[in-house]
C-alpha cells in the first residue's frame, strides 16, 4: 500500500454556546486533513488551537511530498521522516501539529485497513470514557457561570471544568494585577461550587497564564472548594516552578496539553511536577508519540488524561490505555467537530462511548468542510 495524496484544509467553523445555556454565536478555526492510498482508502486528522494556515501549508507543501510514496502502514517509520523533515522550522509548534495531522489520518488508515477501530488496535483498555464538561468560560458573568456548569452536571456530567487567570500574563499591560485576578477566580470557583453541590467534581484551567505566587496564593483560597486538579497553572509550564507549586499546596496539578516534545513530559514526570500528564493528540505529535508519552507516564504511575478538547479523537487513546482516565468535552471545541463530522458519538450518563465502527470511527461531511474551508 502506498500514499498517494496528502491535503489539508484551514478551515473556520461555526460554534454556539447554546448547550450551556448561553446566547452566543462565534467561529473557530482549525485544520482538517487526509490522506489517501492507491487503493482509494482515506484517513482523516485534525489540527486546532492554533492559526491552520501555516499548519496547512506545511501539511500541502512539507510533510505531504516527504511522505508520498511511503506505506501509510508503517507510522513510526513515517512519524521520523516528518519530524526531522520538520525539524528546520523547530520542533514543536506549528510543525507539531502539523505532524498530528497527517500522524491520526495514518492511523485511520490502519484502522480501516485492519478492520478495528484505533482504540482497539492499540490496546481496547476500555470501551467507554468518563467526559467531563468544560463550560465555565471567562467572558461569562458569575451568574452565567453558576447557570453553565450546573446545567451540564444536570446532563449528566460528574466534573466541569472552569478558566481561571484570565487576562494574566498573555495580557500584562491590561493593567489588572494578577493578585485581584485570582481573587475574582476564587468568588467565581465559590459561586461554581454552590451552583453544581458537592456531588460534582470541579477543575481549573489557567492556560499557562500564571506566575508561582499568584497560583500559589489561588491554591490557597480555593482549597476548600475540593478542587479536583489545576490545569497548566503556570506560564510555559515551567517545570521547576509546577514541582514547586505542587510541594506548596495541596491541589493536584496536570499539564502538557500544549506540548509538542515527548522530554518536556519526562521532565515533569522525573521532576514531579504533576499528578497526571495531558498529551492531547491534535497537538502532540498525534498518536504515535502519545502513546510513548503514556508508556513513560505509566512506567512512573502516572495516570494520563485529555485537556485540550477534541475528544473525538482523543477518546482512542484514553480508552485503548490501561492508564487513560478522562475526556475534555469543551463545548466550543465539540461543536466545530459536530460542524465537520457526520454522527458522531454520544455522552451517555456523563460517559463517551466508543465506535466500534474500523479506524478513528468518524464521517467528515466533505460538503461542509469545503463550505468552510479558508482561501
Amino acid at each position: 500500500m502506498k500514499i498517494v495524496r496528502v491535503q489539508a484544509w484551514a478551515l473556520e467553523v461555526p460554534v454556539d454556546y447554546s448547550e450551556i445555556g448561553v446566547e452566543r454565536a462565534g467561529r473557530s478555526e482549525m485544520l482538517y486533513a487526509e490522506v489517501e492510498t492507491e487503493t482509494g482508502m482515506v484517513g482523516h486528522g485534525i489540527s486546532s488551537i492554533a492559526d491552520p494556515r501555516p499548519i496547512a501549508s506545511a501539511v500541502n507543501s512539507v510533510l505531504g511530498p516527504a511522505i508520498m510514496g511511503m506505506d501509510p502502514l508503517d507510522h513510526e517509520r513515517l512519524w521520523h521522516v516528518m519530524y526531522w523533515t520538520a525539524t528546520p522550522w523547530g520542533q514543536t509548534g506549528y510543525a507539531s501539529h502539523a505532524i498530528s495531522a497527517i500522524d491520526l489520518a495514518l492511523w485511520d488508515i490502519k484502522g480501516i485497513a485492519l478492520d478495528m477501530p484505533v482504540w482497539r488496535l492499540i490496546g481496547g483498555a476500555r470501551d467507554r470514557v468518563e467526559a467531563y464538561a468544560t463550560c465555565g468560560f471567562s467572558f461569562l458573568d458569575d451568574d452565567g457561570l453558576a447557570e453553565s456548569t450546573s446545567r451540564m452536571a444536570a446532563a449528566g456530567f460528574r466534573g466541569v471544568k472552569i478558566q481561571v487567570g484570565r487576562p494574566g500574563l498573555d495580557q500584562r499591560r491590561n493593567g489588572k494585577p494578577l493578585a485581584e485576578i485570582v481573587r475574582d477566580d476564587a468568588r467565581r470557583v465559590r459561586r461554581v461550587r454552590e451552583a453544581v453541590g458537592e456531588d460534582v467534581e470541579i477543575a481549573v484551567d489557567a492556560g499557562c497564564r500564571l506566575d508561582l505566587p499568584s497560583a500559589t496564593d489561588l491554591c490557597h483560597m480555593i482549597a476548600d472548594c475540593d478542587i479536583a486538579w489545576f490545569e497548566e497553572p503556570i506560564l510555559q509550564n515551567d517545570v521547576h516552578l509546577l514541582a514547586q507549586l505542587r510541594r506548596r499546596q495541596p491541589i493536584k496539578l496536570t499539564a502538557g496539553q500544549n506540548e509538542g516534545l515527548a522530554y518536556r513530559f519526562r521532565d515533569m514526570l522525573v521532576h514531579e511536577a504533576v499528578d497526571a500528564i495531558q498529551p492531547n493528540m491534535i497537538i502532540t505529535g498525534g498518536l504515535t508519540q502519545c502513546l510513548r508519552i503514556a508508556g513513560l507516564a505509566d512506567a512512573f504511575n502516572v495516570p494520563i488524561s485529555n485537556g485540550g478538547g477534541c475528544p473525538y479523537h482523543n477518546m482512542h487513546l484514553q480508552a485503548g490505555l490501561q492508564n487513560g482516565t478522562n475526556l475534555e468535552y469543551q463545548v466550543n471545541s465539540v461543536n466545530a467537530c459536530r460542524s465537520i463530522f457526520r454522527n458522531l458519538p454520544e455522552i451517555d450518563d456523563g460517559y463517551m462511548i466508543l465506535p466500534s465502527a474500523p479506524g478513528l470511527g468518524l464521517e467528515p461531511d466533505r460538503d461542509a468542510i469545503e463550505e468552510y474551508a479558508l482561501d
